[in-house]
């Protein structure tokens, strides 16, 4: 039986740096390359030597899946492809192409030339990674060395479900799924990979709010959603959304209007949701303003940027709210304060009182446990492998098989083969006809019939119709049992005695005793034979088709205990 192997090198029971290496059908794929947001040295980047100690991963990897923009889902891949060394393709969607190296670049710019750090990936090996990707389309097939067929996920702009097939095997990986707009087809996977971020609602009214976000994804839905309880209500608290990233940001949601949900493609008939009224570009002077204002800031985990320094200023003050739209991996700012850390070291081993509220809003662009079970309805798995989930946060399925790796751990699932067959209308027509239960596809059923083979196709169909179809004649096989038992009557008598027995024993069956000297019991022949020097031993000759051979089992037994006297 063939195995589909999964290692997490990112991911495994921990949240960021998705990297999960898949080895299905003689091929290895890897799913994701992110980056970790909690560490500042090479652990932010995923183990790359599970998979080599030495040499380039182009020798042990067939291709590369980018499931959308986020950097703990892309974050690595120029590290990856350009110093670590892959040369094979990397697939995405058209959407994720565009954005992908914009967030990379702004990332490298705070890494590198704002703190300075050393073996981080440059400007030209962003470019050059981005040679290697292959763009796909939604509902898009392509079919390389394996089958990759994408489904639309709704996380952010060009996410993606991918449905990884090799031959009979097949694997869906799907990360961060929005609950009510990812969809995908009733594949029946071996495997579906999916993360299960777990997200829990607060909330309460505060002054100026500090809400933290990616420039990209959740941020334009919640700019939407106060853009329109603001107009509603008439409210006149200014709204801020820092600048840069933010401007491309929308510039590439009206671009790809088409990758968004059918309500905002509806909408931007009559006008761009994009093109906000209420929300304004941020200075950073602002942040010194008194009084309500509502301000979105990047990045959304606290890590550096201008959300850290808005953060700093605001959080001497109770009157003010930092809200938390999304998960935060451990070791950044926003993990900390989620958790009630009150004192925080900064650099240079400043100290950082927090007095302001910290709230969270179930907002999460990830999975939950419904949004999860939503999934599973739709393409019914044989097997479930979470990832995106720290260890303490787990909880098992009965209904289906569920792994949960750590990092460097593989999973190995047994793929049982299974083969296609097309069934005759005929054939399910007599089935019906036994009183049978109707078809389910969710219920296994034990179907009789010939299998033919033809072009490379099964078929299974009832032994007349093959006979039909291949021109042959039909060969009857049967079993033979003779019995031996002692009766003083003649031959003519035991039979008759026989035929009494039988009759009184199988009521429900057609017993029939013809002129020509043989009992018949179904497809079963019965008949009594003696010889000359010992009439009394008598030799019962039993005969039967394959289809009864239960029922002619059971007779020849029955008589060998022999007949009431």
């Amino acid at each position: 039986m063939p195995d589909i192997n999964v290692t997490p090198l990112g991911a495994g029971q921990d949240v960021g740096r998705s990297c999960i290496l898949v080895s299905i059908g003689g091929k290895n794929i890897m799913l994701d390359c992110g980056m970790h947001m909690g560490y500042n040295n090479d652990r932010r980047f995923p183990d790359f030597s599970c998979i080599t100690q030495n040499g380039r991963l182009t020798e042990f990897l067939d291709c590369v899946i980018i499931s959308h923009f986020h950097l703990d889902h892309c974050g690595a891949l120029p590290y990856m492809s350009e110093m670590v060394g892959y040369d094979g393709p990397i697939y995405m969607t058209h959407p994720t192409k565009a954005i992908c190296p914009i967030l990379l670049e702004d990332f490298r710019k705070i890494t590198v030339d704002k703190k300075g750090e050393t073996n981080f990936f440059t400007s030209q090996m962003i470019k050059d990674c981005m040679k290697k990707v292959v763009p796909l389309n939604l509902h898009q097939t392509v079919q390389v060395k394996l089958e990759l067929e994408t489904y639309y996920a709704g996380h952010v702009l060009g996410a993606a479900v991918f449905q990884i097939k090799v031959g009979s095997e097949s694997v869906v990986y799907t990360v961060n799924i929005h609950l009510g707009a990812a969809w995908i087809d009733k594949c029946r996977p071996d495997i579906l990979i999916s993360e299960s971020t777990y997200t829990a609602p607060r909330s309460e009214t505060p002054n100026a709010v500090l809400i933290l976000v990616f420039a990209l994804g959740r941020a334009q839905e919640l700019c939407i959603l106060l853009e329109t309880f603001w107009e509603r209500m008439n409210l006149k608290a200014p709204i801020y959304f820092s600048t840069g990233l933010t401007e491309k940001a929308n510039h590439y949601y009206k671009l790809f209007i088409t990758w968004t949900n059918q309500k905002i493609r509806k909408t931007f008939v009559q006008r761009n949701m994009f093109e906000f009224k209420h929300i304004k570009a941020l200075d950073r002077s602002y942040a010194d303003n008194p009084g309500p204002m509502v301000v979105f800031a990047t990045p959304g985990m606290l890590h550096a940027g201008q959300s850290l320094q808005i953060f700093k200023k605001w959080a001497g003050n109770e009157k003010n709210m930092a809200i938390m739209p999304g998960y935060c991996v451990q070791g950044t700012v926003g993990h900390k304060i989620l958790n009630g850390q009150k004192k925080l070291e900064m650099e240079g081993r400043a100290t950082l009182d927090v007095k302001l509220q910290v709230e969270y809003m179930s907002f999460s662009a990830h999975a939950d446990a419904k949004g999860i079970m939503q999934l599973i309805r739709m393409a019914e798995p044989r097997n479930m492998l979470l990832v995106h989930r720290e260890a303490s946060n787990t909880r098992s399925s009965r209904s289906i098989s569920c792994y949960m790796p750590a990092n460097g751990e593989t999973t190995s699932v047994v793929k049982n083969p299974s083969v296609p067959v097309d069934i005759s209308l005929n054939l399910l027509k007599r089935e019906m006809a036994l009183g049978g239960p109707l078809p389910d596809a969710k219920r296994h059923r034990t179907m009789h019939g010939t299998l033919i083979m033809k072009d490379n196709s099964l078929r299974l169909v009832s032994p007349e119709q093959a006979l039909k179809e291949l021109g042959l004649g039909e060969h009857q096989l049967r079993f033979t049992c003779r019995v031996q038992l002692h009766d003083p009557h003649s031959d003519t008598d035991t039979l008759t005695l026989i035929y009494t027995h039988l009759k009184s024993v199988l009521k429900s069956y057609s017993i029939q005793h013809v002129p020509d000297g043989t009992v018949i019991v179904e497809s079963i022949v019965i008949k009594v034979t003696s010889s000359a020097e010992e009439p009394d031993l008598k030799v019962i000759l039993l005969s039967w088709s394959y289809q009864d051979e239960e029922l002619g089992s059971f007779l020849s037994t029955l008589l060998k205990k022999g007949l009431p006297s």
